[in-house]
């Protein structure tokens, strides 16, 4: 097959990937009691550790920042000790891991917040939106808009959360400011409607993010720090009038703090990239360091943006869920394993770890 950057070592930071593939974070909602990442996630992970980096399934910075039932966090000594023996896996088979740092504000329920308290939002406006709670699917609850005195907390948690990361032997973090969570609420004027020192303005709205995106790479390093970003999806009921201005703010705030990539979901997260206007080359050019492509992408559009430099990484999600060596089937040319969507979210092995890799089922056919 012709050469391909996609399969080149790539420097991000102080460390070499083995090939400019990134597993996108995928929610899997397999954790255990105490939200506990499932033994099994050693090997899921270890399975894809082919990939030049390896992102995990989101997850939560504290109990406050859960949204659905069985997501794991990164907040507790068990949490701690169960993410280790994942990162071990991962650095045995070669490959490079971080975490995604999660806190979903309005996008819960109150059967998952301490005491059954109301989630927290930048403005009390539900989201029009469902979570996974109790095996099924169900409205989000009413949120309560954060007073001006609990964000320096919210900061903290995430802080928290990249000391617990680097504990647990992963090689960075990313920060989830994407697909309508918290950060993104805050950010977007469809869901930020304070008329305090983060609402209002796009200095202001964008101020949790980039605060948040300073505590974390002061706590992990600039260079073990990333952050995923969604400009124009309208996941969870998320908006903003004029995004443009706004993520040209933010990333020139997340420049200065010298973060190590931005991972951009380009259009509707997993849906059509050309959902609302945007330009991502203002992005890019802003952006100094590494510029992570996600939305749709195969061997061809991936090849594409490469070679026109217009991305240095890119992002496959689903594709991994159902091919643990993707990397290799992209690299020969094989075909590729369908996923069954029935068993992405909750379970066990069954659709988890049980695809079968090239080598196997090249074994089954003979």
């Amino acid at each position: 097959m012709t050469a391909s950057k996609l399969f080149e070592p790539y420097k991000l930071g102080s460390i070499t990937l083995s090939n400019r593939i990134a597993m996108a974070p995928l929610t899997r909602n397999r954790a255990i009691a105490g939200m506990v990442p499932n033994p099994l996630a050693i090997e899921y992970y270890g399975q894809r550790a082919s990939a030049g980096l390896l992102i995990t399934e989101a997850s939560q910075v504290s109990q406050q920042g859960q949204g659905y039932q069985d997501t794991p966090g990164i907040y507790s000594p068990e949490q701690i000790a169960a993410w280790r023996k994942v990162t071990d896996r991962v650095h045995e088979r070669g490959g490079r891991i971080f975490i995604q740092l999660w806190h979903v504000g309005r996008i819960s329920h109150t059967s998952l917040q301490p005491n059954g308290g109301a989630p927290v939002a930048p403005s009390a406006i539900q989201a029009k939106t469902k979570t996974f709670v109790g095996g099924a699917f169900t409205d989000v609850s009413a949120p309560r808009a954060l007073e001006l005195g609990e964000i320096p907390g919210i900061v903290d948690s995430f802080k928290r959360g990249a000391a617990n990361a680097l504990t647990a032997g992963f090689d960075g973090v990313e920060i989830h400011g994407a697909n309508g969570y918290l950060l993104d609420q805050f950010a977007k004027d469809g869901s930020n409607k304070r008329n305090d020192a983060y609402g209002g303005s796009i200095e202001n709205r964008a101020k949790l993010m980039l605060e948040v995106a300073k505590a974390v790479a002061a706590e992990a390093g600039a260079d073990r720090t990333g952050i995923r970003i969604s400009p124009v999806t309208p996941a969870n009921d998320v908006s903003d009038s004029n995004p443009q201005p706004l993520f040209d703010h933010i990333v020139d705030g997340l420049n200065a703090e010298k973060l190590v990539y931005i991972h951009v979901i380009e259009g509707a997260t997993g849906g059509p990239r050309d959902i609302a206007p945007f330009d991502y080359a203002s992005l890019r050019k802003r952006f100094s360091g590494t510029y992570i492509a996600n939305n749709g992408y195969d061997l061809t559009l991936a090849n594409k943006v490469l070679a026109a430099n217009e991305a240095d990484l890119i992002a496959f999600g689903k594709l991994f869920i159902s091919n643990p060596d993707l990397v290799e089937r992209l690299k020969t040319g094989a075909p590729l394993n369908a996923p069954d969507k029935a068993t992405f979210y909750g379970g066990g092995a069954k659709g988890y770890t049980d695809y079968p890799t090239l080598a196997g089922a090249l074994d089954t056919a003979q």
